[in-house]
């Protein structure tokens, strides 16, 4: 049997859990009330690689669920989840980033994410480029449902 880099050739290689690795977003500017547009930002700028943990004010946070105001969150058009994040702990589903720019609130073309929900009771995303400038994440630190009965 061939060995590979300390495991055995046929073995399950194992995956590295990204409730344990994971970059931290401490970018107060993709905060919901952020209404400042002279330092816009765009997410299509950035090398996503990995998996995701979302901060604000030093406090976990997650991507909202619901169309958010334009002009929000350090950008033009917001984006935002479509469907309700994971219930479970390690669940992870997968879920359409919509934005909100004009009168819609998915103007330009969508893309999916990943969302988990770790042990702890935070979630983290394996984040994907929007399709266009000046689209960015955006996070708020109000409890979902969920988490509210863990507070």
């Amino acid at each position: 049997m061939r060995v590979e880099a300390g495991r055995r050739w046929g073995e399950a290689k194992q995956c590295v859990d990204p409730c344990s690795r994971y970059t931290e977003l401490r970018d107060e500017w993709r905060s919901i009330n952020n209404q400042d547009q002279i330092n816009l930002k765009c997410d299509q700028n950035v090398n996503w690689d990995g998996w995701y943990r979302f901060y604000l004010s030093q406090k976990s946070a997650s991507i909202p669920e619901y169309c958010v105001e334009k002009s929000r969150c350090g950008t033009h058009a917001t984006l935002y989840i479509t469907e309700p994040h994971p219930t479970q702990t390690n669940e992870i589903v997968t879920r359409a980033v919509c934005n909100h720019w004009g009168s819609s609130c998915c103007n330009f073309p969508s893309h999916t994410i990943k969302v988990k929900l770790c042990p702890g009771h935070f979630y983290v995303y394996k984040l994907a480029k929007p399709s266009t400038c000046h689209l960015a994440y955006c996070a708020g630190t109000a409890p979902s449902p969920l988490l509210s009965i863990f507070l």
